[in-house]
Parts: structure tokens; C-alpha cells; sequence
């Protein structure tokens, strides 16, 4: 007799929430299908895909906790007259961060049955006795606030700030910024982003070294004290066609191991082959390049610690190029049996899909209710 699968708690790494409410107006209290059905004579899938994400999927999935992100776009890569949160100052790009912590902060207010900020241990354990009580059927997804690409920050000082409105991870890079060299934009760690992870450290925020140019993550990872990550990258040696610096190579890679970092793989089908297009169907990529990204990760660290899921999802794509048996996040439980077919057993399959981040999290967050 086959034995039933499990289903362990999923966490997600990183998710655009607050930019695709601003932008699109979605609401994540719904199912995905019902957004989809909202949108479908609108413009909205052309310029981001088919959502993947909604409460009622989160429950499905068992999805827990999501590292909710803040994402404003440098005006010279504005994607078009839609694409409204974009900045050309660090005093604009301050103006809209904090906009989203409102967004975040709203999202809470009006549905706290459901979503829930996480900035404390105490605030992270009420989340995990919910979703381990006996004979409940739905509950709240825990929020950890993520800033992706720190231009919002106008002087280092100012983490202080964000700590204090319930920011917990900061990645300096996403293009360029005037921290560090970023994707498409290669270079090192400024002066002044030195002095941002010196800042950064004093209040005890984890550094996402996703985005970093290689030469910069590096230096980032030999000189930062606190914890790291990154959130949501794969590893380039295993993408077929990879080209610029998006993806981490195997000496960032060994070296956030070496740190106890965590590595969120994206199952996006370019990040999964590079020479994928649209028009190869997505019968093309499948749930085992993913599980062979998340095996990449544990050879070479030699254990499943090291190892998540960072989904990026609605991150300006959409289910048309995610791997084919993903229709929405809720799927993500179909890992589990083909991790179970590579050899991984229950203990390695809970921490790969949220065990991990759920250790860093216990790290990461101060004591408090």
C-alpha cells in the first residue's frame, strides 16, 4: 500500500504582494482563479502573466510564511506608461518603500484573520501554533517584510527606520544602485555600500545577497557579520544558456554555504533554461529541473540546510512560464514526491520546503510577543 504524502509547511522567500496591489490592483485575500477571472479582459496578463498567488491557494498549500517584498523600478527601466512605481532619486524611491509598508501594513488591518506581519519570535509562533492546531482549516499567513534594492534607504543610518516599521531582510542591489554593482550591472561594493551593511548589521538585519553583482555579493559575504541569504536565485552552473550575472556561481555558492546561508530557488522557466521560450510549451520545463536546482545546492553543501523555495512569483510573470505542473503556488506541494524519488527523506523534504527559512527566521527576528 502506498503511503499517504505528507505535506510539510511551505515558506516562500519572496514575493512582489505590494507592488502588484499598487500596480494592478490585485487582491490577495482571493483565490488565484478568481483574480484570473477578474483580469481576463484587461491588460493586466499581457504585462504580468496569469497570477499564481491568493489566500485560498496559500491554505491548499500550506504556505505559512511569505517574505513579502518592497520592488519600485529605477526609472530608466521603466517598462512602459503602466509601470507607475518607478523612481530617479533616492528621496522618490524613500516616498514609495514607504508606501508599500502602508500597503503591507493595510493588508493586515483589513483582513488579520488571514495575513499577519511578522517582526518578532513571538509574532512567528503564534503563526506556527495556528497552522499546528488540530482541526483548523484555514490560517493566517505570517508576512516578513523584504526590501529589494535598498535606494529607498537615503542615508545608511536611516535602517534604523525601516527596522523599526518592521523591514527585516535588505537586499542593496536589483540593477545597479549606488551601493553595489547589481543584475545587468556589474561592479563592486561602494564606499557607501559598505557603511549600509556596517549599518545594517548593527540592527541585526539579514543581508540578501540576491541581485548582487558577484564581485559585490563576495565582499559582502567577507566582511558582513549577520546573517545572509539569497532570497531568490538559482545556480548558474546548472542553467542550460545562462548568460550575464543574475544566477550565483559556485564560489558565492560555496561561500553563503560556508556562511550558513539559505539559497531560494525560482521555479521560472528561463532560470531554469535559459534557452527556453514561450514557444516551446511548458510542457518543456517540469518540477524536476527544479528539484535538480535544489539537489545542486545540497551536494555541494553536503546536507538540506541550505536549500528553499524563493518563488519570485507575480514578480512580472505570470503560470505561462512557471514548470508545467504549476497552476498555482499550491502546487509547490507536488515537490514532495519527486524529492522523496531523489533520495530525500521527510526530515530533508521539511526543512528544503520551509524548515530552512523557518530556522533563519528564529534566528533573525528579536525576542518579543
Amino acid at each position: 500500500m502506498t503511503e499517504p504524502q505528507f505535506s510539510p509547511l511551505i515558506v516562500d522567500a519572496h514575493e512582489d504582494l505590494a507592488w502588484n496591489i499598487l500596480t494592478f490592483g490585485r487582491d490577495y485575500s482571493l483565490a488565484a482563479q478568481e483574480t484570473r477571472q477578474r483580469e481576463q479582459h484587461t491588460e493586466t496578463p499581457n504585462r504580468n502573466g496569469d497570477t499564481l498567488l491568493g489566500w485560498p491557494d496559500y491554505q491548499r498549500g500550506r504556505v505559512a510564511v511569505v517574505f513579502s517584498v518592497l520592488f519600485n523600478i529605477p526609472l530608466r527601466h521603466k517598462a512602459g506608461p503602466w509601470d507607475n512605481l518607478y523612481y530617479e532619486t533616492a528621496e522618490q524611491a524613500h516616498t514609495l518603500y514607504r508606501r508599500q509598508i502602508d500597503c503591507y501594513y493595510r493588508l493586515v488591518e483589513e483582513h488579520p484573520d488571514r495575513f499577519r506581519l511578522l517582526q518578532t519570535r513571538g509574532n512567528l509562533q503564534d503563526i506556527l501554533n495556528d497552522w499546528q492546531e488540530a482541526g483548523k482549516s484555514t490560517h493566517p499567513v505570517g508576512l516578513v517584510i523584504l526590501m529589494e534594492g535598498a535606494e529607498g534607504v537615503r542615508q545608511p543610518e536611516e535602517v534604523e527606520e525601516w527596522w523599526e516599521l518592521g523591514v527585516r531582510i535588505i537586499g542593496p542591489a536589483w540593477s545597479g544602485t549606488r551601493f553595489c554593482g547589481g543584475s545587468r550591472e556589474p561592479g563592486p561594493l561602494t564606499p557607501e555600500g559598505y557603511r549600509l551593511l556596517e549599518a545594517m548589521a548593527d540592527h541585526g538585519f539579514t543581508l540578501d545577497i540576491t541581485h548582487m553583482d558577484a564581485q559585490a555579493a563576495l565582499q559582502a559575504l567577507n566582511v558582513y557579520p549577520a546573517g545572509i541569504i539569497a532570497s531568490h536565485a538559482n545556480a548558474a552552473a546548472r542553467i542550460k544558456g545562462v548568460d550575464g550575472n543574475r544566477h550565483l556561481p559556485d564560489e558565492v555558492i560555496r561561500s553563503l554555504i560556508e556562511r550558513d546561508g539559505i539559497i531560494g530557488i525560482v521555479p521560472l522557466n528561463p532560470f531554469l533554461d535559459a534557452s527556453w521560450k514561450p514557444g516551446d510549451g511548458r510542457q518543456a520545463i517540469t518540477l524536476r529541473h527544479v528539484v535538480d536546482q535544489i539537489d545542486y545546492i545540497c551536494q555541494m553543501a553536503g546536507d538540506a540546510r541550505h536549500a528553499g523555495l524563493g518563488t519570485d512569483f507575480d514578480g512580472g510573470f505570470g503560470m505561462q512560464v512557471v514548470p508545467a505542473e504549476i497552476d498555482t503556488i499550491a502546487d509547490l506541494q507536488k515537490l514532495v514526491p519527486l524529492l522523496a524519488d531523489k533520495g530525500y527523506n521527510p526530515d530533508d523534504i521539511t526543512a528544503i520546503l520551509g524548515g530552512n527559512w523557518l530556522r533563519h527566521l528564529l534566528y533573525l527576528l528579536p525576542e518579543g510577543l
